[in-house]
C-alpha cells in the first residue's frame, strides 16, 4: 500500500528487528522473576485508571504478562507467538510488523482507557498475530498439543468463531478488546479479502455462466414435419397432430392443413422423418 510504503521510507530506521524474540524472551523473564516472587503481578497489569495517575509504564509492561496457564502450555504459546510473529516478520518486514503490533498496542490501550477501571490483556494482541499467520498461510499445519496435526485454517475459523460468540455474549469492555483484535487485522487484510472475495464471486459467476451455456438444450416435445418449427423456437405456436397421418406426425398451424399425409409406407421408409 503507498501510505505503508511512505511510512516505512521515513520512519523504517526506527524498527525493532526480532521483536516476537524480544517479548516472549521478556515473558519468560517475568514469569520466573513471579515464581521466585521476585516481583508483583500488579507491576504488569494495565488499567486506563493506573496510567492517567501517572503509572505509564503500564502502558508496556502489561505486554510483559505471561500467560496464566501451566508451563507446558505456556511454552507452546510461546514458541507458537515466536514463529508466527517470525514468519510475519519476514513477510513484511521489521517496519511493518512493528507497526501491526502497534497498532493492536493502541487498540487494546484504547479500550482501557474507555473502561479505566477495567483491566485489559496482551492475549488479544497475540490473538492477531496469530490470524494475521493463519490468513497468509492457511495450509500450515501444527502438532496440536504436539500430537496432532490441524490445519491452522481450522484453527483460526474456531478462533473467529469464539470472537463471534463472545461479543455477543459478552460485556461492554470485552467486545471492545474483540473489535481491537478485529480492527488491527482489518485494517492490514481488509482490502486484500475484499479483493479475494470479489474476484471468488465473479469467478463462481464465469462458472455458472459458462456452464450454463454449455448445457445442452432441452429437446423440443413439438416439430412441424414441413418446416422444422418447434415449440422451442417458436413457442407461441398451436401445434396439432395429424389424424390421417401415420405415426405422429406434428405440424405447425400453417402446415396442420397443408401437407401432403404421410403412410405406414412413408413411415417405414424415412423413419418416421419428414
Amino acid at each position: 500500500m503507498p501510505f505503508l510504503d511512505k511510512l516505512e521510507r521515513n520512519f523504517g530506521r526506527f524498527a525493532i528487528p526480532g521483536l516476537s524474540l524480544g517479548l516472549v524472551v521478556g515473558q519468560a523473564l517475568v514469569w520466573l522473576a513471579l515464581m521466585r516472587g521476585l516481583l508483583s503481578p500488579d507491576l504488569f497489569i494495565f488499567t486506563g485508571r493506573a496510567a492517567l495517575a501517572g503509572q505509564w509504564w503500564r502502558l508496556i509492561t502489561f505486554l510483559l504478562m505471561p500467560p496464566q496457564i501451566g508451563l507446558l502450555f505456556i511454552a507452546f504459546a510461546w514458541w507458537m507467538f515466536y514463529l508466527m510473529g517470525s514468519a510475519l516478520e519476514a513477510f513484511w518486514g521489521a517496519f511493518r510488523y512493528n507497526l501491526f503490533l502497534f497498532v493492536g498496542l493502541l487498540l487494546t490501550v484504547g479500550v482501557g482507557f474507555v473502561y479505566p477501571d477495567r483491566p485489559v490483556s496482551n492475549l488479544f494482541i497475540a490473538g492477531s498475530v496469530f490470524l494475521a499467520f493463519a490468513y497468509l498461510n492457511p495450509g500450515f499445519e501444527i502438532l496440536l498439543f504436539f500430537i496432532l496435526p490441524v490445519r491452522i485454517k481450522w484453527l483460526a475459523l474456531i478462533a473467529w468463531i469464539g470472537y463471534a460468540i463472545s461479543f455477543v455474549m459478552g460485556d461492554g469492555p470485552a467486545r471492545l478488546q474483540i473489535l481491537a483484535t478485529v480492527g488491527n487485522f482489518v485494517l492490514f487484510f481488509g482490502p486484500d479479502a475484499w479483493r479475494r472475495a470479489h474476484r471468488h464471486t465473479r469467478q463462481i459467476t464465469l462458472a455458472t455462466s459458462r456452464a450454463a451455456a454449455a448445457r445442452p438444450a432441452s429437446v423440443a416435445r413439438h416439430q412441424c414435419r414441413i418446416c422444422g418449427k418447434t415449440d422451442r423456437t417458436d413457442p407461441q405456436l398451436d401445434f396439432r397432430y395429424c389424424s390421417k397421418c401415420a405415426g405422429e406426425a406434428c405440424y405447425c398451424p400453417e402446415h396442420i392443413f397443408n401437407h401432403v399425409h404421410v403412410t405406414e409406407e412413408d413411415e417405414a421408409k424415412n423413419g418416421g422423418k419428414a
